[in-house]
């Protein structure tokens, strides 16, 4: 079901045909862009990494074990733990000093000692994956009071989230970037004051998640892109 214009839901109120409407609304765009053919066999593992950033700002630590889950869900690729690799990596991988672009690897696999530890994790594929999970609007009143007679909610608030993720995939053994998938997932939220509150949560974070996961898995079996369906 399509989503509601927040600003038509706030002229039309919150009725109940309303509410069915914006519980879980949500909607979806997925892309993918790839630069050389994947096809990731069973003894080939990925690790999935926060882009750096010097500056400290990096996509949340728990999208990016959504994604490594789901990613390892399917059985059929390796994820290495990102925590254990970077540490093993020490330390080449830090924010002041990992490579931004993927030629930076051959770099960086010119010392022995980060080839052979490669090498033992068995990682061919690095995923850099960059963005974050915004409120990007908010609006309406919630009243919530209590008397000796008892107590309740009244009005209607509501609120927007953006997820916008892209993930890069780079392969080391040629060092160049294979492509990449971003997702972009919008949902309105609302809490409605009907002496109880009661919550219409969009979950666009999970959402992200797992179209992200889902496309990044075809994308590393070589499979043809595929077309991920909106929410609404």
């Amino acid at each position: 079901m399509p989503c509601l214009n927040t600003r038509s839901l706030l002229s039309l109120g919150a009725g109940a045909a309303i509410l069915m409407q914006l519980s879980g609304c949500m909607t979806a765009r997925l892309e993918e862009s790839r630069n050389t053919s994947t096809a990731i066999s069973a003894s080939e593992a990925v690790v999935l990494l926060a882009k750096p950033h010097v500056e400290g700002i990096s996509a949340e630590d728990d999208f990016m074990d959504c994604v490594g889950d789901k990613i390892a869900a399917s059985g059929d690729i390796q994820v290495r733990p990102n925590d254990a690799f970077v540490d093993s990596m020490f330390p080449w991988l830090e924010p002041s000093t990992a490579p931004q672009r993927p030629e930076g690897v051959t770099k960086l696999l010119s010392r022995d000692v980060v080839a052979e530890r490669i090498a033992e994790s068995g990682v061919r594929y690095i995923i850099w994956i960059d963005g974050a999970t915004r409120q990007t609007d908010s609006g309406g009143s919630l009243t919530c009071a209590l008397s000796p007679a008892g107590g309740g909610c009244l009005g209607f608030g509501w609120w927007e989230k953006e997820s916008d993720y892209q993930a890069v995939v780079w392969d080391l053994t040629t060092a160049r970037t294979a492509g990449s998938v971003s997702t972009n997932v919008t949902g309105t939220s609302a809490l409605v004051g009907v002496l109880i509150p009661l919550p219409f949560i969009a979950r666009v974070q999970g959402a992200a998640c797992t179209r992200l996961a889902t496309q990044l898995g075809a994308f590393l079996r070589g499979e043809d892109p595929s077309v991920v369906a909106g929410e609404g």
